[in-house]
This record gives structure tokens, C-alpha cells and sequence, in this order.
């Protein structure tokens, strides 16, 4: 069963650090695109990394840049999503998706077949 299992949100103060985690199961993570997601109250879900089979990654959120990166343990089938210099606008629920190709080709919710429940990060003072 083809399975997505986020972990590691939390509350941070402003400024701080978290390290999300999306865990796979039923498939090797290492075939397939895998990209971060977030969605914050009365917002629209969006894309915000994404990681390619060949460890490429693409940032489709200016926001994050210089913040946020994205990395990859095939051994452990895991990505992870490394948050720095945290701000309060960060808050969101948080969410990892496998693509549908091998390549990070696109920031749509379409271009993604298989959903985690996703995990929440709350930057606070």
C-alpha cells in the first residue's frame, strides 16, 4: 500500500529551525519526485520544494528561498524538508506528495498522485 507519513512540525519561536520528515511506504521513494506542500488558514494550498529522483530540486516558493531545503535518504525512504530562519507566515499545515514522474515538473496539485495527511507548524512567539 502506497503510503506518505509526514512528521516533525511542531511549534518553533521566529527564528528557529524545524526538519519535517515524509516517511514511505509501499514504493521506493528513490523512483519518483517528491515535493513539499503547505497550506495556512483561508489560504490556498502551495507548492514549496520539490525533490527529483537524481536529487535536483526545484523551489517553487520565493518565500522560502535561502531558507528551506530539500534532501533525500533513499536508505531510509525519506525526504526531508530542513526549515531555518523561521518566520510567522511559515505557519501552515505542511505536506509531502509524490509525483507522478520521476522529475519535479510541476507545482500543481495534479502533477502529484499520492497525499500524506500532513503535519502542522506553528511559528510563535
Amino acid at each position: 500500500q502506497t503510503q506518505l507519513v509526514e512528521s516533525g512540525g511542531g511549534l518553533v519561536q521566529p527564528g528557529g529551525s524545524l526538519r519535517l520528515s515524509c516517511a514511505a511506504a509501499g514504493f521506493a521513494l528513490r523512483t519518483y519526485a517528491i515535493g513539499w506542500f503547505r497550506q495556512a488558514p483561508g489560504k490556498e494550498r502551495e507548492a514549496v520544494l520539490c525533490i527529483s529522483s537524481n536529487t535536483g530540486t526545484v523551489n517553487y516558493a520565493d518565500s522560502v528561498k535561502g531558507r528551506f531545503t530539500i534532501s533525500r535518504d533513499n536508505d531510509k525512504n525519506t525526504v526531508y524538508l530542513q526549515m531555518n530562519s523561521l518566520k510567522p507566515e511559515d505557519t501552515a499545515f505542511y505536506y509531502c506528495a509524490r509525483g507522478r514522474s520521476t522529475y519535479c515538473t510541476t507545482k500543481t496539485e495534479a502533477g502529484y498522485s499520492y497525499w500524506g495527511q500532513g503535519t502542522q507548524v506553528t511559528v510563535s512567539s
